[in-house]
């Protein structure tokens, strides 16, 4: 079947990926098939759902490198899971008795879509393929071509997501800054909290990235512009398990010796313990559409601010969040051409019918390739192993013997 109209959304929470993703998509159609109409969905399944698109202009083709200039979605995000009916009955993207598939089906073939094109992250991927078995099993002749797109790196079996290698360089900015705030009180406790529910993987890579810029700054100690002021102290991720008394009892030399702890943690860091003791407070944790806890009510850092604080003798506790500040920048250059091969990929895919979620597979020797949908997952976890993650815990001084252990079988 010949190819002759492809729609594009992006959904779930940004990356700094989606505009240059959606960008890249259009250059390579025009490089490759010049004659494909591209439809964008507003706002991604809520727009497929409501058949909100607008056709890509001929003008939007021409100067489609200028969304590799910019962050965020040019044509917006939602949180929509297709198979979560009651959600979708209750914001009025479908009516009672609706199937929300059959009616992103309908809408699809009503719009004479031939490939989808979705931009997102384990959630929004298997919302794609819960759409594409559906297509599948009710007989319309439709591919779903998806890009990965999440700054926590964590989806199986891809090698690298999309936008992900920009956030870490975002959070060391973002830290950079904050860091300064050391010496705005004496005894000071700055928590600095990474996005992260599941896996730890930007929380390292932030970190690590930020060191890299602690090694090109040049340091005055008898001004009281030291290295170990402005050093990370400690760095907390969900695939570890944290003794917090002996922490604390390390923890407590630093603050005694430099006046200030600096630490990085993961939002899903103790995330378990933190919603058991709310629970057991009477308070309820309340959930997304995907049945996620949402992470803004839990709220890890100033859990784990507040518990510090007490063990360290913190005089004042600042707990600052990068997330937001990071994951709507624009893509870097190392980012820039990671979503350019895959989207040309994507594309060359899409004109074969060949569905899937593109990425470089880990289990078939990081072949750049459309991964089935059946095997798209979230959760991956960080490998706490590998070897720049121990330079770099012991850098800063943070041992991985009775302090940490790998949390995941």
């Amino acid at each position: 079947m010949s190819v002759k109209r492809v729609g594009i959304l992006t959904a779930g929470g940004l990356a700094p990926c989606l505009s240059s993703a959606i960008g890249a998509l259009i250059e390579s159609y025009t490089a490759l098939a010049p004659e494909v109409e591209i439809l964008c969905y507003r706002s991604g399944y809520k727009g497929l759902l409501l058949g909100d698109s607008f056709v890509v202009s001929q003008s939007f083709r021409d100067n489609a490198s200028v969304l590799h200039k910019h962050g965020g979605s040019p044509i917006g995000n939602s949180r929509v899971k297709l198979t979560n009916v009651a959600d979708c009955v209750q914001r009025g993207l479908v009516q009672e008795g609706q199937d929300p598939l059959q009616v992103a089906a309908e809408r699809l073939q009503s719009d004479k879509v031939d490939v989808l094109h979705t931009i997102g992250g384990d959630d929004t991927n298997t919302t794609a393929a819960d759409l594409a078995a559906y297509l599948a099993e009710h007989g319309y002749d439709l591919a779903v071509v998806g890009l990965p797109k999440t700054i926590d790196n964590d989806v199986i079996p891809i090698k690298q997501s999309l936008g992900a290698w920009t956030a870490a360089e975002e959070g060391a900015k973002f830290f950079e800054n904050v860091v300064g705030e050391h010496s705005a009180n004496p005894r000071m406790l700055i928590v600095h909290e990474v996005m992260g529910r599941n896996c730890g993987w930007l929380t390292a890579a932030t970190a690590a990235k930020y060191r890299e810029r602690l090694d090109s700054l040049d340091f005055l100690p008898e001004a009281g512009l030291s290295r170990q002021r402005r050093e990370i102290h400690g760095v907390y991720v969900p695939e570890m398990h944290m003794d917090l008394k002996k922490e604390a009892e390390r923890l407590s030399v630093i603050m005694k010796e430099n006046d200030c702890v600096n630490i990085f943690i993961s939002e899903g860091a103790g995330l378990d313990s933190i919603v058991e003791e709310m629970e057991s407070r009477g308070e309820e944790v309340p959930k997304d559409a995907f049945g996620h806890y949402k992470l803004d009510s839990v709220n890890p850092g100033k859990w784990f601010g507040k518990q510090f604080a007490s063990m360290l003798g913190a005089e004042k506790t600042l707990v600052q969040k990068s997330g937001y500040y990071s994951r709507a920048a624009r893509a870097n250059a190392e980012d820039i051409a990671l979503i350019g091969r895959c989207a040309r990929k994507a594309v060359e895919c899409a004109l074969v019918h060949d569905g899937g979620v593109i990425g470089e597979d880990e289990d078939q020797g990081n072949e750049l390739r459309a991964i089935e949908f059946e095997r798209i997952k979230g959760g991956k976890p960080f490998d706490i192993n590998v070897a720049w993650f121990g330079e770099l815990l012991k850098g800063i001084g943070q041992p991985k013997g009775d302090v940490v252990e790998t949390a995941h079988a």
